[in-house]
Formats: C-alpha cells, structure tokens, sequence
C-alpha cells in the first residue's frame, strides 16, 4: 500500500464515508503519564474499526512528544485537525490519541498501528516531517513499542 500524502488522504476519506472512523469523547479529560512524569491531558480522540475479516492481533504503540513553535496551545488544538486524513489513511492505522499539557505547551501523540513496520514507516512518513518542521527544534521524542 502506497505511504503517499494523496493517497493517504483519499484512504483516509473514504474510511470517513463508510462511518469507519470514530471521535469517541468518553476519554477527553483523561491524563497520561509520560516515562519522565509529565502529564498530558487527552483533548481528542480517533479511531479505525477494524476491516470485516481483519484479524485481531498486537500491535505497536507510536508515541510523540513535542513543542509547536510560534503557535499557543489553543490554537495548535484547532490546528491538529488538518494532517488527521494525511495520517489515518496510512497503512496499519488504529487509533490516536491527542495530549496536551496546558502547563509547557507540550503536545503528545499515541498512535495505535497494526505493526511494529505501520509505527516504523509512520515515524519516517511526510505527516511526521510536517510535525517536525512546525515544532520547536529538538523537541520532537518519539518512541516505538510492541503490544
């Protein structure tokens, strides 16, 4: 399957005319805590069903952290709906979730990917050079882990 930014966006709109992908609310508000400590605050939240006939299996979590330059955090939250259907429509795409911490300005993402390989080419795709290109340098973390 292509890792292109239009074919990514045409898979990803499709899935959204089939009622397959999902903003559940039951989670905004939630924290999670980084390794280090911090906490994030969950704002948002997206996820794929999975395809009829598509097997459950483990799977790899993509987490991201960083700080968006010359942008405040209100305005990075209305911002991050742009790249959703550059994203979700990449090959082994899940689930993510949108963190916050209100107190730095810093930002984390959790992706769910159906391989460890999904995770791996999601953290060289156009979407990540984008988030890196609009985030302070040196900020961007990420980490890849096996379910």
């Amino acid at each position: 399957m292509s890792l292109h930014p239009i074919s990514s966006f045409l898979r990803a709109n499709r899935e959204l005319v089939r009622g397959r992908l999902h903003f559940p609310r039951g989670r905004i508000g939630q924290t999670v805590r980084w390794e280090d400590g911090q906490e994030f605050t969950i704002f948002r939240q997206m996820l794929r069903d999975p395809r009829p006939g598509q097997p459950l299996v483990s799977g790899a979590l993509f987490q991201v952290r960083f700080r968006v330059a010359s942008m405040p955090p209100r305005i990075n939250r209305v911002f991050s709906l742009l790249p959703i259907p550059f994203f979700s429509g990449l090959p082994g795409f899940r689930s993510k979730l949108w963190l916050v911490d209100q107190a730095s300005g810093d930002f984390m993402g959790q992706y769910e990917w159906d391989t460890v390989e999904d995770a791996e080419n999601y953290s060289k795709s156009f979407a990540m050079r984008f988030m890196i290109r609009r985030s302070i340098p040196g900020s961007v973390r990420f980490e890849i882990r096996s379910q």
